[in-house]
């Protein structure tokens, strides 16, 4: 009896140290890539807070002439991220993990002010970011940051 409660209780710390790797797999820097220009445009840091994950802005890959310090000018105005800094702003929010997919919250791209429902997964090492405006969809590839 004390032997297979033993082997049951190695077979649940698996499967849950197991799901606990796979949602951590996300979690860190990722570089973002325009999935228009194939250009890299920033570095989004994702986190979990309380069983979700969020991103944050830390970096920004400008081009000359371009503002160094954007703020969010397009972001709707009821939303409270509207004419801040895009640099550190949080632009992933929400996602739980089911699967290995992430999906249930949202994205906003600064540059456009548009927030999106998103789906993430990994793949290839690379983060697959989709977000969808009603029937359309886009898909950007993310890659781990140094």
């Amino acid at each position: 009896m004390i032997k297979a409660f033993a082997k049951t209780g190695v077979v649940i710390a698996f499967i849950l140290g197991s799901q606990t790797s796979t949602a951590q797999l996300i979690t860190g820097k990722w570089v973002t890539i325009d999935d228009e220009t194939n250009e890299p445009k920033s570095v989004v840091e994702i986190f979990e807070k309380e069983g979700q994950f969020f991103g944050k802005i830390t970096k920004l890959f400008r081009q000359p002439g371009e503002d160094p310090d954007p703020v969010c000018e397009e972001c709707p105005a009821d939303d409270e991220r509207y004419k801040k800094k895009v640099l550190g702003m949080e632009i992933l929010r929400n996602m739980v993990v089911d699967d290995g997919e992430y999906s249930g919250g949202s994205i906003l791209d600064p540059k456009v002010g548009r927030i999106y429902r998103c789906r993430l997964w990994l793949e290839d090492n690379n983060l697959k970011v989709r977000g969808y405006w009603g029937p359309f969809y886009r898909t950007q590839t993310w890659h781990r940051s140094p």
